[in-house]
């Protein structure tokens, strides 16, 4: 196996979905500019995007494509309801998990268990 694969197969998608809707959102309230803040949060979806592409096929791209976007959607509507930095968080979980059930947790533990027969 070569360094590329081991890393497109060990990378968390959970935490880099999760960071990307966050740190979209801090980007456009600390800069005030919402174009910036989506920049940054298109970057990491591309990143997941890439990663679940080669590993886990298009499928399941898909699938967790539109589960990013419907959680950016929906932290626009729960925003209203528990505030917007509650909401983002909220839909950074829910993107974490939704990543690691569909994806990470079929890599991760597999590179793990490899390490300890080595």
């Amino acid at each position: 196996m070569t360094d590329a694969s081991t890393l497109t197969e060990r990378a968390p998608t959970s935490l880099l979905a999760a960071t990307g809707l966050i740190a979209g959102f801090g980007t456009a309230v600390g800069t005030g500019s919402r174009p910036l803040g989506g920049v940054v949060m298109a970057i990491f979806g591309l990143s997941c995007i890439y990663f679940w592409v080669r590993r886990d096929g298009s499928q399941t791209a898909v699938r967790l494509t539109l589960v990013g976007l419907a959680a950016f959607v929906f932290s626009h509507v729960l925003g209203r309801v528990i505030g917007a930095w509650p909401s983002v968080l909220v839909v950074s979980a829910l993107t974490a998990w939704a990543c690691w059930r569909w994806s990470d947790s079929k890599w991760l533990g597999r590179g793990a268990a490899q390490l300890g027969t080595s």
